[in-house]
């Protein structure tokens, strides 16, 4: 068994593995013995099976078995005895030859291997990652407590609807009467929506139904009739307005202060102010902190200057992935998955660099507060802890999730190590100035 080597360039190996037939005929006998002592064929008794039979009938498969038994062992010690940090796994050349698998045969086999790159860089107060600071403005508290209200509000009674209103209404057309139909003039064609801004109960009006519903899954289920039904109906009804419901705000009372914050936290308009502006700066914060994160990582990678061998990624990528993308698909994404890969790298060096670590108690408050997250989305505040800790349990078990969780930890305790080292500069701005940053 013979490896050479030439190093291609600083992070990438070519290896040349010779093998000989004295390499691996004892591998090879050793796999057909154990089929002889194994091999159930009609008409030997189990292990008395000739080894003629038994050559003919697995000595190919253990010929290539044995080969590539001595491959994988001669590549795993040459990586350790070399002590290289590598990426991905060793490949086959490109330019492998064909190989002829006949017994006795030496064997030449061609791999490419990719170096993971040094990284080595200091970090100081001289190096500076800017943190913006968002105004807290009257406007943005007003807009705040408006959507508050309306978000708590309810459906009431109308005299007139109005843009965001809805109707209920009857559709006739002849013998035809379709009852307590529910419509939204914002989901009304604006070409047509004038005509049904200030419509009052008993008011009533032809209505062209394929010009003022567009969306055929809101027509069909406003006709209560099926999808593929709409193409033969006649498209004039006679609409008769029977309610008009507008929405309104909640108002500025005790249950709504107990809804929005919770029971007795809120006892006047102006603690109700108070909360609106300290969820606002804990949002504007928030935006913050991941703006900064943003930054600090650009910054990072771009000091780090990380070199990647970016060929043999795009062959690893597709391989490891038994063509689950063609290439033109890993081309498509590759910056991104370089970019992400870069930040892995730095990562990994700047924990160990600050002695980062991760418990098992920060990813579970990590979960808890994704968990924490999700129930907001659907309106479910104040969730008991053990609801949140099974819940976020559940989260961790799950790999893909578990996985995401376990880099948000990795990520926040490196950029808070990183915010120790380098000078942060806070620098005041405007939210819509914030929301133009790229």
């Amino acid at each position: 068994m013979n490896i050479e080597q030439k190093k291609t360039d600083d992070l990438n190996i070519e290896l040349m593995l010779s093998i000989s037939k004295d390499d691996y005929a004892e591998k090879r006998k050793k796999r057909l013995n154990e089929h002889r002592r194994t091999a159930e064929i009609k008409g030997f008794r189990k292990g008395m099976v000739p080894m003629g039979l038994v050559e003919k009938i697995y000595g190919q498969s253990c010929l290539v078995d044995a080969v590539n038994d001595i491959i994988s062992e001669s590549l795993n010690s040459f990586i350790k005895d070399n002590g290289l940090k590598v990426i991905g796994e060793p490949l086959p050349s490109e330019d492998q030859p064909e190989t002829e698998w006949k017994n006795g045969n030496d064997f030449s086999f061609k791999f490419d291997i990719a170096l993971s790159p040094q990284i080595d860089f200091e970090l100081g107060k001289d190096d500076e990652i800017p943190y913006y600071k968002i105004n807290i403005t009257k406007e943005a508290k007003a807009e705040m407590k408006e959507n508050l209200l309306k978000q708590y509000g309810s459906l009431e009674e109308g005299k007139a609807a109005k843009a965001e209103d809805f109707i209920i209404v009857d559709f006739e057309q002849g013998e035809t009467k379709i009852e307590g139909t529910y419509v939204a003039l914002r989901n009304v064609a604006e070409a047509v929506r004038p005509s049904f801004v200030g419509l009052k109960p008993g008011d009533s009006l032809d209505v062209n139904v394929n010009e003022a519903f567009t969306n055929e899954e809101d027509r069909a289920a406003m006709l209560k009739v099926k999808k593929e039904e709409l193409a033969g109906i006649e498209p004039v009804y006679r609409m008769t307005v029977k309610n008009v419901k507008t929405f309104v705000s909640a108002p500025l009372n005790q249950e709504t202060f107990d809804k929005v914050f919770g029971e007795g936290n809120v006892k006047s308009e102006e603690e109700f102010d108070r909360k609106i502006e300290e969820r606002l700066a804990a949002e504007y914060e928030q935006e913050s902190e991941f703006r900064f994160t943003k930054d600090a990582k650009d910054y990072l990678v771009k000091k780090a200057a990380v070199s990647l061998p970016e060929k043999f990624l795009k062959r690893w990528i597709f391989v490891t992935n038994d063509g689950k993308f063609t290439m033109e698909e890993i081309e498509n994404e590759f910056g991104l998955f370089l970019e992400g890969y870069r930040w892995q790298l730095v990562r990994s060096y700047l924990m160990e660099k600050f002695s980062v670590k991760i418990e098992d108690a920060d990813i579970l408050a990590s979960a808890k507060a994704f968990a924490a997250y999700q129930f907001a989305m659907y309106g479910i505040n104040n969730v008991p802890d053990d609801q949140l800790e099974s819940y976020a349990r559940t989260i961790l078990s799950q790999e893909k999730d578990g996985r995401r969780v376990i880099d948000q930890v990795e990520d926040t305790k490196t950029i808070d190590a990183v915010k120790n080292a380098v000078t942060v500069k806070d620098k005041k701005i405007s939210v819509e100035k914030f929301r133009e940053l790229k």
